[in-house]
């Protein structure tokens, strides 16, 4: 349960300050070549804000596997002291983190 925890919060950390720095920097796209591979990076992650999207849907379906964890933990506790290992459920929920948000702003 506590590597839950600690997973929730390092990704609730970097969704708070991807947030932030999405409120407070703002890039304008419209000087952007196709042969820069720095404007290609900034237009395919920043412009279509994919990482903020995917420490928000990594939160959210941690935030779902705590609540199963505890939910198997209190209805089932000798099935789940003998099967649960919260390492492999920390490892679901990072495998989650790729995202497929479209990148619009590039074409």
């Amino acid at each position: 349960m506590n590597i839950l925890i600690i997973h929730q919060s390092v990704t609730d950390t970097f969704a708070a300050l991807l947030t932030l720095m999405t409120a407070l920097v703002d890039v304008d796209g419209t000087r952007m070549s196709f042969d820069s591979g720095y404007d290609q990076f900034v237009c395919r992650m920043w412009l279509t804000r994919n990482p903020l999207w995917v420490f928000l849907s990594t939160s959210t379906y941690g935030i779902f596997l705590m609540t199963l964890e505890r939910y198997l933990s209190i209805t089932y506790p000798i099935w789940y002291h003998n099967n649960v290992r919260t390492t492999c459920m920390s490892s679901v929920t990072l495998l989650r983190a790729p995202s497929t948000v479209p990148d619009r702003h590039c074409e």
